[in-house]
């Protein structure tokens, strides 16, 4: 099954929903690109897992408001946009398009604007 605009091929099975617990980063790899998955209020989201700033896991990092820090620098982002909340990141991560079947999480490799 394909989203408008992926092919079958895009999408990937990243880990099991029961894996993921709530408000806490679950760090993963799709392909070469390091993203981390967060389970926010039953959604799944997944960003890019490298600070935009200067090279760090947002993984290793603190959730509060819906928000990502940064652990090197303080540096925010929105989990459900990436966009850049608070410097001295100023580039936004990129998120990828989620989709659940049964106990499984699958991301796609096309990142979602």
């Amino acid at each position: 099954m394909s989203k408008p605009g992926s092919t079958p091929d895009s999408w990937h099975r990243i880990a099991a929903v029961s894996q993921l617990r709530d408000d806490e980063p679950y760090p993963a790899m799709l392909g070469e690109r390091p993203i981390a998955l967060y389970r926010l209020d039953g959604q799944v989201y997944a960003i890019d897992d490298v600070c935009t700033h200067e090279f760090a896991r947002l993984s290793q990092g603190f959730i509060e408001d819906r928000a990502i820090e940064c652990p090197l620098h303080q540096a925010k982002f929105d989990i459900a946009t990436g966009k850049c909340l608070a410097a001295p990141a100023t580039v936004d991560l990129n998120r990828y398009a989620v989709r659940t079947e049964g106990d499984e999480v699958y991301v796609s490799t096309e990142s979602v604007t």
